[in-house]
């Protein structure tokens, strides 16, 4: 199926059935299916009950027409009825039909086992309206003029995916026909048409003669399948219909204004008239199989409505759209036929159900919205649906379990089922009165045909077999002059006057031979399968379906999240959400998120698995905002939730998650506060996260940039511990320096001196910062505060402690003697890209580690900056400090795990690859700054959320960057040219809206110069790293960069490799 219905621009659509009850369940269903998308979001959708006695599918085309064109009518503003407003309408009339005993819900929404589509955005069952709607929208209705669709929901149509029709001028009527055997249209209707195409006749279970006239050139039969189009000024002629009598019979105006009702048919009376071939006197007067009989009772009115037909709608043409190739599936009486339509035709064993032991579903086996606990068997051939059952069970071949509650199973467990049994469960209303009930068919048997026909059956066996085991007597199930067919077997008992409402034990057991007796039965009221459908509570049956598919649902969350598999859930939540089951769903995930150890005790794995949760909450609670209350990103350090990040700081995760639900109640009441909570249930999952990071802490000065990072973002936490990381780069100086510098030296007063140079150490600009009290360093988690990495720089490297009791000036002199005054420096500008800050912070803490006599080496460096960039609460990765630490080319990598833990690999290409390289290396400063934490956010609630593509392209940039490894092993300029190309299209991918349009300019000039480019860092702005084609091309990149129009300051600079990663220089005398 397509994803989106928006493909077809429908005004009204329609739906007719044959209930009272069933016009608010199915509206309901209507309305469900426009809220998610598979029905276009302006198209007025109504339900419409059919007029008590049979109208035949004319009548209910008929006034189906007439409440579309009043809608429509009152919405123009009119107090009338008026064609006009079919002008520009494209309305589609759809017909539920009649009961259907395999789907308590008629044929239109009996689920089919179709795959869930990959990039779906509501989790949603798969009706056979929902394969019918997509048929239309994408390839039957596309380019026809305004008109009326008609077509019933009690099959399903395979249109090839190239099938076109042409709209060119099209007037008339138009019938899609699908191919068919001729031997099924012995049962059926076909087309019969002229080679033009134009119909001259149908013919409606005709003889082996009049069928093969029908034959096609393909040799199949062009079966009457469904879909009719009525243009414009045809509609106009059947909206006559409610002012015409006898025809305003089959209206619901008819009805209130004392009009006998009459029966119509879609193609044997509407379309038949139009057919060439027929006089007007064989269309009025001749009785054919399946209508109103033109004699008898009720003839002269059959004859009055067919003439008055003939007279409006003769003269139009009906033309024939064949479809080679297409297949039609109507959905039959049979059992078995249905249970194998569903076990053969689809792919998935699996639908929107939870399966406790998947491996105990054979391939061929089906298990449709359902909750199977423990040790569940279903065979191949075998169906269960809409079913909360506990094992241990076995469910034989060609079986079908529908409808079954928890309670049932113990009494299946006990029944030991034979292949080819269908058990069902019903929910009926009696004059009010709410029960359940069971019934038990064969597969094989056949529903209508007598029971003393030489074939009937019940349970697969003839009916003397059953009578003569049971007792019961042919008198018990059928009365005086009654059909006497399985349909109308009152068989299944639905209360007892001594024991209340019968189960299946003393039912459906009794009957396949279990406990019970013959005398509880015959004491018990019961009821046919015929009468069981008429009383079927539909609100009741989609209740219990909706139940079990949200149950199912958070199960399969569940399991997702603690399995930590890359499913995207948010197709779930959504379908959560618009079902009204949020609050089940905010519960199940508060229960993951708390997780199940004591106060103190959380793993890095369980914080991971808990900040995930919590971005889940976030999802869910902005699904509830409904795409109103502002913008997902936004500051989260709203007092309220304080306490709750308190507790989150400290280790109680339990507690934190539970003052965070508790908080959360007090904001569900409007859009923004929905969004506003959202962004708190982020922050608290970064907390998470960067408790989770911080785990890594078993380990425990001029640094250089960094270039080229190959499979970048697949180092940003949670990534890199959840899926696994791989980043291959180089360390590099720009213009022949080391841009970036820390230096450190002690003091004899207690205090903190903190100065940042701007411009690089001799440029005589710089910030500094005097900490005296604890307090001046407060404020070192927030980016934006002066001298905040530095600041973050002490707290991290142990030079003092926050939580200490002892004053600043104390701690000082009692570890150290004194004070610190730390400097840091950069030639390279905010937001270029080369990891300036990360790499700055691995200087910086070099140069404490240096000043204060601790040990440190090139590890624990890396992973000290990634725990000093969580605490900063700038978040990031590992790339940009392994970038400029470590020097050459090389190539990182983490596990999926925690604690998160970096390996380092140093490569050794060729010399001459070096020297070619070192030459072809270009960087390009765009003038353009960002930052990456704007980008940072939103990439990680992708990752969270496990967006199908962002999934798809992590995975492509760890390939990408191994194969960055094999170009730079086997000394490829080509190879790594190509690697360069692929990252940048992959980071926007990852961050769509990265690429500046100056900065796409500038690439695209570039491009013929270059064997591979890309904006260095998360993107937005800063450097561009070149690898050239020819070597030394600065001066041809600066030329071709100055005649192009629309670029800012920019500028280019050389790049040698630096082979030695961070130095650490004596101090100057």
């Amino acid at each position: 199926m397509s994803e989106g219905g928006d493909g077809f621009p429908w005004t009204v659509v329609v739906l007719t059935c044959q209930h009272k009850d069933s016009v608010y369940s199915f509206q309901r269903e209507l309305e469900l299916r426009q809220q998610r998308g598979s029905l276009s979001a302006g198209a007025l959708v109504l339900t419409v009950q059919d007029r008590q006695e049979p109208l035949g599918s004319g009548g209910a085309t008929l006034n189906a027409l007439l409440v579309a064109a009043e809608h429509l009518s009152s919405r123009a503003g009119h107090t009338v009825v008026t064609a006009d407003v079919l002008d520009e309408a494209h309305v589609l009339i759809l017909h539920s039909g009649r009961d259907f005993p395999w789907s308590s819900c008629s044929r239109a929404f009996c689920w089919v086992p179709a795959p869930e589509e990959p990039n779906c955005r509501v989790q949603a069952p798969v009706c056979c309206v929902d394969l019918l709607l997509d048929r239309l929208s994408t390839n039957i209705c596309p380019g026809s003029p305004p008109g009326v669709w008609v077509c019933s929901t009690d099959m399903i149509l395979n249109i090839p995916p190239d099938f076109t029709l042409s709209w060119n001028g099209f007037s008339g009527v138009r019938v899609l026909a699908l191919p068919g055997d001729a031997s099924y249209a012995a049962d059926h209707g076909v087309y019969l048409s002229d080679p033009q195409g134009q119909v001259r006749d149908i013919i409606y279970r005709g003889t082996r003669e009049q069928i093969q006239q029908a034959v096609m050139h393909d040799g199949k039969v062009p079966l009457v399948s469904g879909p009719v189009f009525f243009s414009r000024s045809i509609s106009e002629k059947l909206l006559q219909a409610h002012v015409t009598p006898p025809l305003d019979g089959c209206t619901y105006l008819g009805l209130d204004s004392g009009a006998p009702p009459l029966q119509v048919s879609l193609f044997l009376d509407l379309l038949k008239c139009l057919c060439s071939d027929l006089t007007q006197d064989q269309f009025v007067t001749e009785d054919r199989a399946g209508c109103s009989s033109p004699v008898g009772p009720e003839g002269a009115s059959v004859r009055r409505s067919r003439a008055e037909l003939w007279r409006l709608l003769r003269g139009e043409t009906c033309t024939l759209a064949y479809v080679p190739g297409g297949c039609y599936d109507y959905l039959t009486l049979s059992g078995k036929h249905h249970v194998q339509r569903l076990c053969c035709d689809w792919m998935n064993r699996n639908t929107l159900s939870h399966i406790q032991r998947e491996s105990a579903v054979r391939d061929g086996g089906r298990v449709i919205n359902g909750v199977l606990e423990g040790d569940i068997a279903v065979a191949t051939g075998a169906v269960v649906q809409h079913c909360h059952l506990q094992g241990p069970l076995e469910v034989p071949s060609g079986c079908l379990l529908s409808g079954l509650p928890l309670m049932t199973s113990q009494c299946l467990r006990q029944l030991q089922l034979a292949d080819d049994i269908i058990i069902q469960g019903h929910r009926i209303e009696v004059g009010g009165l709410k029960l359940s009930v069971y019934t038990v068919t064969g597969a094989q048997d056949v529903l209508e045909a007598s029971s003393e026909d030489s074939g009937a059956s019940f349970l697969n066996h003839g009916w003397s077999l059953f009578f003569s085991r049971t007792g019961i007597q042919s008198e018990e199930l059928w009365v005086r002059g009654e059909r006497r067919s399985l349909l109308a077997a009152r068989l299944f008992p639905v209360l007892h006057p001594r024991g209340g409402a019968v189960g299946v034990e003393e039912g459906v057991g009794w009957l396949l031979g279990g406990g019970g007796c013959l005398q509880r039965w015959r004491e018990a009221w019961r009821l046919s399968l015929k009468e069981v459908m008429l009383l079927t509570c539909q609100e009741a049956e989609l209740q219990w379906r909706e139940e079990l598919l949200f149950l199912a649902g958070r199960r399969r969350v569940s399991d997702g999240l603690r399995s930590r598999t890359d499913i995207c859930l948010l197709p779930c939540f959504r379908a959560a959400v618009l079902g009204g089951q949020q609050g089940k769903l905010l519960e199940t995930l508060d229960s993951i998120a708390a997780g199940s150890t004591k106060q103190g005790a959380e793993s890095g794995k369980e914080l991971g698995l808990a900040a995930r949760c919590l971005s889940c909450i976030a999802d869910v609670l902005v699904c509830m905002a409904g795409g109103r209350g502002g913008l997902r990103s936004g500051p989260a350090a709203n007092e309220a939730w304080s306490s709750a990040y308190s507790l989150l700081e400290k280790g109680d995760l339990k507690a934190g998650v539970e003052a965070l639900a508790t908080q959360r109640n007090h904001w569900l009441s409007r859009p923004d506060l929905l969004v506003r909570a959202a962004r708190h249930y982020e922050g608290a999952g970064q907390v998470l996260l960067r408790k989770a990071v911080m785990s890594l802490q078993t380990i425990i000065s001029n640094g250089q940039g960094e270039v080229p990072p190959l499979g970048g973002w697949s180092d940003t936490p949670p990534i890199a511990f959840e899926h696994g990381g791989s980043v291959t780069n180089v360390a590099v100086k720009v213009d022949g320096q080391r841009p970036i510098g820390a230096r450190a030296r002690r003091l004899r007063e207690p205090r903190l001196l903190l100065v940042s140079h701007i411009g690089g150490r001799d440029s005589g600009v710089s910030t500094e910062t005097v900490c005296n009290v604890l307090d001046d360093l407060k404020d070192y988690s927030q980016p934006h505060a002066p001298g905040a990495l530095l600041k973050a720089v002490c707290v991290c490297s142990g030079l003092v402690s926050l939580s200490s009791q002892h004053a600043l000036g104390e701690q000082l002199m009692r570890r150290w003697g004194g004070g610190v005054e730390l400097h840091s420096w950069s030639v390279l500008p905010t937001g270029s890209g080369l990891g300036t800050s990360s790499i700055l912070a691995g200087a910086l803490l070099a140069a404490v580690y240096r000043c204060t006599g601790q040990t440190y080496d090139t590890n624990s460096l890396i992973h000290r900056v990634l725990y000093l960039e969580q605490i900063l609460t700038t978040g990031g990765g590992w790339q940009d400090q392994v970038g400029g630490l470590v020097g050459g080319v090389k190539v990182a990598r983490s596990r999926a795990s925690l604690p998160l833990q970096v390996e380092v690999e140093r490569l050794k290409p060729p010399d001459d690859f070096l020297v070619a390289l070192e030459r072809r290396l270009l960087l390009v400063y765009t003038g353009k700054t960002r930052l990456a934490r704007n980008l940072l956010q939103d990439v990680v609630r992708s990752w969270y959320s496990r967006l199908p593509s962002m999934v798809q392209n992590v995975q492509q940039l760890v390939a990408n960057s191994e194969e960055c490894v094999r170009a730079c092993s086997e000394g490829s300029l080509s190879g790594l040219g190509g690697c360069l190309d692929r990252s940048w299209q992959q980071k926007k991918l990852m961050a769509p809206g990265c690429e500046p349009a100056s900065v796409r300019i500038m690439m695209e000039a570039l491009r013929p110069l270059v064997l591979g480019q890309s904006l260095a860092g998360a993107g937005g702005g800063g450097f561009i790293y070149l690898l050239t084609r020819e070597p030394r091309q600065r001066g041809a990149v600066m030329q071709v960069l100055s005649e192009t129009q629309g670029l800012g300051d920019f500028s280019v600079h050389l790049v040698e490799l630096d082979m030695d990663g961070i130095k650490v220089l004596p101090t100057p005398s």
